[in-house]
């Protein structure tokens, strides 16, 4: 698949994309500068007068008017916005890429500044018809509010531009907002705001084990702020105050500020460091090596259990599973009372407490082979991480577990998973439980999120079941059921991103669990020598170890209970007594 650095015609062929990043995209355009030659003094005495936005319509308040899009692909919405109550939406298709323009009146011999604040996947900026080198810039991915920058300089008889917004052939909708076209007037435009300074005085007030507050003096200008945390945009606001959550105990951030408008953002602020306070939320520290187990909120033919009945081996509970509802991406829970013999929602929630009292955490996952909940946008996402935080509050979960086997949308789903994060502190738990097509390249979906959240997963236990033969880390292919299975494509996420302790072995507790792919657990521990101490390997040998390996993970602990609790028994202390 070509990588599209430049915008291309399309040909009578499918153009596939070699790297996707999936998001929404806002543009904010902002077109600054002087003129030059003969024209360049007199401006140059008169710039702050005489410099205007020229773009029609910037904010996308007036609808559409004033911008032609492509096909029909454009269209106004009332969120996510960048200013104001509107942006703009444009959504590609496999022939078309959406491309938004306005014909903007300049002056010749005039160099402009062309920025943009953009939210999606392969998102442009560019102006043609500039009498002299036309430009674009691109941003491969943006989740959140992102600025493009670039140059231009009109030729000696140019008077207007076409400025431009577009996305890529078959991939999501963009957004785009605040347009600007910030220089000499070309006769059509409004005045506009210069960039303003960067903020002053930034201090750090109240401090939590998850949060840091944060205040600094307006900048003179600004419609807006974005705070930085060690380099990276985690919020927007237009007052001159935020609250910065989601953050780990005792731990020290440095931050920033930026001021921005239409006409584009500051320099970064001077910097502050706050360290948060020690300890805070609800549950148990997930121990350095830990076992996962899927407890069945069901009977399917294994062993009934409640949670009281879960053997002590396991350090995580992940509750099976989440219900969806008729609202894009919330999800429910409702214990199968009847079908787990009588078991009471109070008994659940006591059962829960009693395990986190004895150090264990208990999860509610949210997927499975039929599960149906999708978050495709940041309304869903938004209903997701309500909906779960509220059903933390109401059973005492510690958190979710991620196991759409369906595919999922690692925009929204880093957006909800972040979302949840900032709602439940630094304790919460996150896992995830993707198949093996899921991890083998970076580029996939489940791996991006993955990645993308990085800072607050937990653990991501793979299914190394139900899979047929796959690729290993060295480029050979691994039937599953076997040692080099397990490692071989381990191998793949330890050296694709994730932390050693982000991994973990999963795998079914006997061979009624799953269609395919049951290893014995004398297996599993070699395996996990394999990777942490370099023993007990098979034909592959991973070129290091990885002694922080989290752990395993099995499908299911009713399974397990069915043979008499084998697996929890052999892999459990093994687990424990890693290095």
């Amino acid at each position: 698949m070509p990588h599209p650095l430049v915008p291309r015609t399309r040909s009578r062929h499918r153009r596939w994309l070699t790297t996707a990043f999936t998001g929404l995209a806002a543009t904010v355009l902002a077109v600054t500068g002087t003129q030059t030659g003969a024209s360049a003094a007199p401006h140059a005495a008169s710039r702050a007068a005489a410099d205007v936005n020229n773009a029609k319509n910037p904010g996308f308040e007036a609808g559409l008017a004033g911008w032609t899009c492509s096909s029909g692909a454009g269209s106004t919405v009332s969120s996510p916005v960048h200013g104001g109550t509107a942006a703009l939406k444009a959504t590609p298709s496999g022939t078309d890429q959406a491309k938004c323009s306005q014909t903007v009146s300049v002056k010749p011999n005039s160099t402009y500044t062309l920025s943009a604040y953009v939210q999606g996947s392969y998102v442009y900026l560019g102006a043609s018809g500039t009498g002299t080198t036309d430009v674009s810039t691109w941003t491969p991915g943006a989740t959140t509010w992102q600025q493009l920058k670039t140059t231009f300089t009109t030729g000696p008889s140019t008077t207007s531009v076409t400025v431009y917004t577009h996305g890529w052939y078959g991939q999501s909708a963009y957004f785009a907002d605040d347009i600007s076209v910030f220089g000499p007037d070309g006769g059509n435009g409004d005045p506009g705001d210069p960039v303003p300074d960067a903020p002053t005085g930034l201090t750090a007030g109240a401090v939590t084990s998850s949060s840091v507050a944060l205040s600094w003096n307006p900048a003179t200008y600004a419609t807006g702020y974005h705070v930085y945390r060690d380099g990276t945009k985690v919020q927007a606001v237009t007052g001159t105050s935020a609250t910065v959550t989601g953050l780990s105990p005792a731990t020290a951030y440095r931050f920033q500020i930026t001021a921005t408008n239409a006409a584009g953002e500051s320099a970064k602020s001077a910097a502050v460091t706050a360290t948060t306070s020690q300890g805070g939320g609800d549950g148990p520290a997930v121990p350095k090596h830990a076992v996962t187990g899927y407890w069945q909120n069901f009977n399917n033919g294994a062993t009934v259990q409640k949670i009281s009945d879960v053997p002590d081996q396991y350090d995580i509970i992940a509750v099976s599973f989440a219900d969806a509802t008729t609202t894009p991406g919330a999800i429910t829970f409702n214990l199968d009372s009847a079908g787990l013999g009588g078991y009471t929602v109070a008994q659940f929630k006591a059962d829960i407490k009693a395990k986190q009292a004895a150090g264990k955490n208990v999860i509610l996952s949210v997927g499975g082979e039929k599960g149906t909940i999708s978050v495709n946008d940041s309304a869903s996402a938004n209903n997701f991480a309500t909906s779960a935080y509220a059903l933390m509050q109401e059973y005492g979960f510690n958190g979710v577990d991620i196991d759409l086997e369906n595919g999922l949308n690692p925009t929204y789903m880093t957006q909800a998973l972040r979302s949840l994060s900032q709602k439940a502190g630094s304790k919460l738990v996150i896992t995830m439980a993707p198949q093996t097509i899921d991890m083998q390249s970076t580029q996939g979906g489940y791996f991006k999120t993955a990645l993308n959240i990085k800072d607050i997963l937990t653990v991501v236990n793979m299914q190394y079941y139900n899979s047929g033969s796959m690729l290993g880390c060295d480029g050979k292919v691994y039937s599953q059921g076997t040692v080099d299975f397990l490692t071989a494509l381990a191998c793949i996420q330890l050296e694709g991103g994730l932390d050693p302790s982000q991994v973990g072995i999963g795998v079914p507790a006997s061979t009624r669990a799953a269609g395919g792919g049951y290893v014995s657990p004398s297996v599993v521990n070699s395996a996990l020598d394999c990777l942490t101490k370099g023993t007990g390997c098979g034909s592959f040998k991973p070129a290091r170890t990885y002694p922080s390996l989290r752990g395993a993970m099995t499908w299911s602990t009713n399974w397990d209970a069915a043979t008499g609790n084998a697996w929890s028994n052999a892999v459990g202390p093994h687990v424990h007594n890693l290095p």
